[in-house]
């Protein structure tokens, strides 16, 4: 991440303003949702944004790219552009054709309830920061640890913070997964570096009928922690504090690795 250049702000405004950073942010929660409306008021006082998110909810993509259909974009009057795709279609398209100039920083979020342990591997909010990371940009994602958006405020104050720290000793890229307790921004008792934690598996599907007597189904809600010992995420947030998780892409079992090649032979 370059360093952050600061300039004084007009003499009626409180806020300075890092010129030279541009930050492109994403979600999985759609265009319109509270969350990325609350984060991009947030930045745009410190950075120039660009706002590219999907048209609808898509929570719970994962990583997937739409390859079976054209994908089509819209800009907004207020200059937001929303997707007919997934969070990873958004910062694909933005990095790969939609820029004319390659941001510093991908930020993801305010998503509505959190994104911790297992969640990572499902959770578009994750997936769209993922991506921006994948083409060698430093990335964040951030959630809140309740539905409902109460306390947003304190969470898109939260991100400015950790937007504005000096995060460039991490190494670049790096890829940061961070959930934000939803309590009034006085309460929150400060930042803490974690682990990923571990949940139950899901609570078992919720059976339905459509209209017409076919049975349906629901995918359950996700189940309670099962890791959620000091150093976890689950613990941090439980605690009042923002969890800060770094994360990586390689997901080869090294342990395993050496067993597989006797067995090869």
């Amino acid at each position: 991440m370059p360093e952050f250049i600061a300039r004084d702000a007009e003499p009626d405004c409180a806020s300075v303003r890092i010129f030279a950073m541009k930050i492109l942010i994403s979600n999985d929660d759609g265009y319109l949702a509270p969350g990325i409306e609350a984060l991009a008021n947030a930045l745009a006082p410190i950075a120039d944004i660009t706002v590219v998110a999907p048209e609808s909810n898509r929570s719970g993509s994962s990583n997937s790219l739409t390859l079976d259909r054209p994908l089509r974009v819209y800009r907004t009057p207020g200059g937001v552009y929303s997707v007919n795709g997934t969070p990873s279609d958004c910062v694909h398209i933005a990095l790969t054709g939609l820029l004319t100039e390659r941001p510093d920083l991908i930020v993801s979020g305010i998503n509505q309830g959190q994104n911790m342990g297992d969640d990572t591997l499902y959770s578009g909010t994750v997936a769209a920061a993922t991506e921006g990371f994948l083409f060698g940009i430093p990335a964040i994602a951030f959630s809140q640890s309740q539905h409902g958006w109460a306390n947003l405020d304190a969470a898109a104050r939260v991100a400015r913070e950790v937007v504005e720290r000096r995060l460039d000793a991490l190494g670049t890229p790096f890829l940061l997964n961070v959930n934000i307790p939803s309590i009034p921004y006085e309460a929150i008792l400060g930042w803490k570096a974690t682990r990923l934690g571990r949940r139950h598996q899901s609570e078992p599907v919720i059976r339905s009928a459509d209209p017409h007597g076919n049975e349906v189904f629901w995918i359950g809600p996700p189940g309670r922690a099962k890791d959620d010992a000091s150093g976890t995420d689950f613990h941090a947030v439980s605690e009042g504090f923002v969890s800060i998780t770094p994360l990586q892409i390689d997901i080869t079992h090294t342990a395993q690795l050496a067993q597989l090649r006797s067995v090869l032979g």
